[in-house]
């Protein structure tokens, strides 16, 4: 009986020992496991720190070349629109560019532009770019590069542990001001208004003038007009035979009998909303690139001093190809809208010394609806800078 309580005891304590030797083996094992899980959560976190940083990195990148884009292609409007040589826009657009870009930091750096990396074209509604003529330039496009050859590549946190010591990236973006505009909106509330003139010229003038095969009298300097050449041709806006049954003269947009009253205003000041609801219908063309727009019997000489204040700036006209019918009966055929600086006015006197002196102008269209058909194109009248790539 005493021998085999012994027995019994040492059984116990033999489990007891092996038990023991099972949990410190459990804990060594535990130990090894958490050792492992925390290196694969460090790793992990690693790897998404640094795609968190590659992500703010390219969110940064397209932030700095969209500003850069748009700013450069307002910049290329501006010394357009001043005259300035093909040297002078691009040097100026490509200063834009870098100044808008060096205001912006990827991964806390701010990167800058190469010169080939802005680049002046053509951009039209189909997404073709084109280079070849300089003259029909209306977008800017920069590609903002962090890599090795130019700013460096975006360095990353956990390069030791995940193998890779920085990122290589690059972004493009384009802004382009639309040429192809089919007609406008109405204005957003009664107080705001579209500067377009309601007087109508024909497109054989207007090409004439774009082509330089007409007269150059008149240059507009520093903000003023002076006589003498600026190498944009001009062209006569007064009423004068066109082997049409109508004649050039003003057009209603509004009610069908605008006094001179109501010309004065829309001259002076523009379209209004209260004019597009007269109107009746969309100031807009139609899918035969049309718009019919019923005409007066002339300009007077009511509306000169309205003329005569618009001197040096800056509008939009319509542009026909047919006239239906005589005086208030009678129909434009407008086929594109255009933008215009004022340089002469005289509707006094003679009528062979009438004049309404005009020069093609680039002039952004305000409210303006983008014929993304491509049917409708304008040579001087662009769309606010928007990005398209």
């Amino acid at each position: 009986m005493y021998l085999v309580t012994q027995r019994s005891q040492l059984n116990v304590v033999k489990e007891i020992r092996r038990r023991r030797k099972m949990v410190a083996q459990r804990r060594g094992s535990a130990a090894v496991f958490g050792l492992v899980l925390t290196m694969s959560l460090v790793a992990l976190m690693a790897v998404t720190l640094d795609f968190g940083q590659i992500h703010v990195g390219e969110t940064e990148l397209r932030r700095s070349a969209d500003a850069a884009a748009m700013a450069a292609c307002w910049e290329m409007y501006d010394e357009q629109s001043a005259g300035s040589s093909q040297m002078v826009v691009n040097d100026a657009a490509f200063e834009t560019a870098n100044h808008y870009a060096s205001a912006n930091t990827i991964g806390q750096q701010a990167a800058v532009f190469a010169n080939q990396d802005v680049e002046l074209g053509n951009y039209d509604n189909s997404g073709q770019w084109s280079t070849s003529d300089p003259t029909l330039f209306n977008a800017v496009r920069v590609t903002l590069r962090r890599q090795s050859e130019s700013n460096g590549e975006l360095p990353l946190f956990f390069g030791s542990l995940t193998g890779r010591e920085s990122q290589s990236m690059h972004v493009t973006a384009t802004a382009a001001m639309l040429q192809s505009i089919s007609g406008f909106y109405e204005p957003s509330d009664s107080t705001s208004t579209i500067n377009i003139l309601p007087l109508a010229l024909d497109l054989p003038s207007w090409l004439d003038a774009i082509a330089g095969e007409t007269t150059d009298e008149f240059a507009y300097i520093n903000g003023t007009v002076q006589s003498g050449s600026d190498g944009i041709f001009e062209t006569n806006l007064y009423p004068k035979g066109t082997g049409a049954p109508g004649n050039r003269g003003t057009v209603d947009i509004g009610g069908a009998n605008n006094s001179t009253a109501d010309l004065s205003r829309q001259i002076l000041h523009g379209i209004s909303l209260d004019d597009f609801i007269e109107l009746g219908k969309p100031l807009e063309f139609d899918d035969k690139g049309e718009l019919e727009l019923n005409g007066d019997t002339g300009i007077s000489a009511g509306i000169k001093d309205e003329l005569a204040a618009l001197i040096g700036k800056k509008r939009v006209i319509p542009i026909y190809t047919a006239v239906a019918g005589n005086g208030n009966n009678a129909m434009f055929t407008i086929v594109r809208f255009e933008g215009v600086r004022i340089l002469d006015v005289k509707l006094t006197g003679k009528k062979t010394e009438k004049r309404v002196i005009i020069q093609p102008a680039k002039v952004v269209a305000r409210r303006a609806r983008i014929d993304f058909a491509g049917t409708s194109t304008s040579t001087h009248l662009v769309t606010p800078v928007m990005l398209v790539e």
